[in-house]
């Protein structure tokens, strides 16, 4: 099962962030005359909830000042700075959660989707494999590292660290969505629109796939088909209509781009 996660919208790698409090140690409140730290904390996780990542940031760093030997606190707010794309000071963040709980697997995670997003695959491959020492079922890695493998060009290691983390968590869309991408772009066109079908219909409500059965249908020359998804897919998430954001944020692998090129432009 994939541990409790705190997924972040900035970077769609998706690439998830996670939060291992539980693996932490206990805080506790000390002074009195200081805002109690349950409700920085919470007021932390509603800021991120709403998207507001700079506020989150502010409130884990004055968490941080009270108790900076806490690891989870610093993991948190290397999720935030993340989240703003301020990849190397969350690096920072990770590098002394990992100096304070070197045995705890989810900063390794969450360093290694800052150093993807710096475009360090290599390392955050790494990172990723040190995981899966720690915990050989963690489903996340096996997605992220997919991700890396695939920023690196390697594709049959990213479909088969795709498809093993969907298997591993049948409910992990995005291991899924990842896995049909992957296989769009290896040549395995029939495989992966039959991926994508499964998931429309399991995930109607899921604009990433749509999006990708859109642009794969219209490669095709399954027009009406594919403006129907589109409909869907616009009414969702918009975001998909700039191709730069698919592209470079959530990353989408490079036939399945162009794919969504020639029909966002009606080649």
């Amino acid at each position: 099962m994939i541990r409790s996660i705190l997924k972040i919208l900035c970077v769609l790698l998706v690439s998830v962030a996670i939060s291992f409090v539980n693996n932490a140690p206990a805080i506790a409140q000390t002074n009195t005359d200081q805002i109690p730290i349950e409700e920085l904390a919470s007021q932390a996780f509603d800021a991120t909830n709403t998207g507001d990542f700079a506020t989150a940031e502010n409130y884990w760093t004055q968490i941080l000042e009270q108790f900076p030997e806490n690891p989870a606190i610093w993991s948190n707010r290397g999720n935030s700075r993340v989240s703003q794309n301020k990849l190397e000071a969350a690096l920072g963040d990770y590098n002394k959660a990992i100096e304070l709980a070197p045995s705890a697997p989810d900063p390794y995670l969450n360093r290694g989707t800052a150093l993807e997003g710096l475009g360090r695959y290599s390392e955050a491959i790494a990172d990723y494999n040190h995981v899966l020492e720690l915990d050989p079922q963690d489903a996340a890695a096996y997605n992220n590292r997919g991700n890396a493998q695939a920023g690196l060009g390697q594709w049959k290691a990213a479909i088969s660290d795709y498809g093993y983390a969907a298997d591993l968590a049948p409910d992990y869309a995005f291991a899924r969505a990842n896995y049909a991408l992957a296989l769009y772009q290896a040549g395995e066109t029939e495989e992966a629109l039959r991926t994508m079908r499964n998931l429309v219909r399991k995930y109607p409500k899921f604009p990433d796939i749509r999006a990708a059965l859109s642009a794969a249908l219209w490669e095709q020359g399954k027009r009406g088909e594919a403006e129907s998804n589109w409909v869907s897919v616009v009414g969702m998430d918009s975001r998909y209509k700039d191709i730069d954001w698919v592209k470079s944020i959530r990353r989408w692998p490079p036939a399945m781009v162009t794919a969504l090129d020639k029909f966002l432009h009606l080649q």
